[in-house]
């Protein structure tokens, strides 16, 4: 494991392989609490706007961008509730490892559809409030910082 200058080098664990799957989920299953929240809130405001007297006053591309974004939000909710449906499913059936190794690529991707869920209402707010330009504008700033602070910071953090 990598060490950041001045720190001492990293102890590896002593775990057996079981106890390592158990950590892992644990902290896999806590990291998706966290970002299931934002998943709810999207969602719910979402659910919300199509019942405001404004949805009717939504031209077709600002509709077109409501449901592909409220699709995207229901995708992103399903792959990051995968890890615990696949954990009951297969609950002390010794699976923990591949359930570990599943449901870490799940969560990645339903990061991704979470960035495009995200994005997706950014782009439509602001298409309704200050205009498309504004909007595209907007959006293509949070793809960037979404990007950069999800993605490319972790990989670059990887790197030795």
């Amino acid at each position: 494991m990598p060490t950041q200058p001045g720190q001492p080098p990293a102890r590896p664990r002593q775990e057996t392989p079981q106890e390592r799957a158990d950590r892992n989920l644990v902290e896999l299953l806590q990291e998706l609490r966290v970002v299931q929240t934002g998943v709810q809130i999207i969602f719910a405001f979402l659910l919300g706007i199509a019942f405001t007297s404004r949805f009717s006053q939504l031209n077709r591309v600002q509709i077109g961008t409501y449901i592909t974004t409220l699709l995207l939000t229901v995708v992103t909710s399903a792959l990051l509730t995968t890890p615990v449906a696949l954990h009951r499913g297969l609950f002390h059936r010794g699976a923990k490892t591949r359930i570990v190794a599943l449901s870490a690529r799940l969560a990645q991707v339903g990061l991704v559809f979470l960035v495009l869920a995200l994005n997706g209402a950014v782009l439509l707010l602001m298409d309704v409030v200050l205009g498309t330009t504004a909007a595209i504008i907007t959006t293509a700033v949070t793809v960037v910082i979404f990007t950069g602070l999800w993605f490319v910071l972790p990989w670059m953090l990887r790197r030795p």
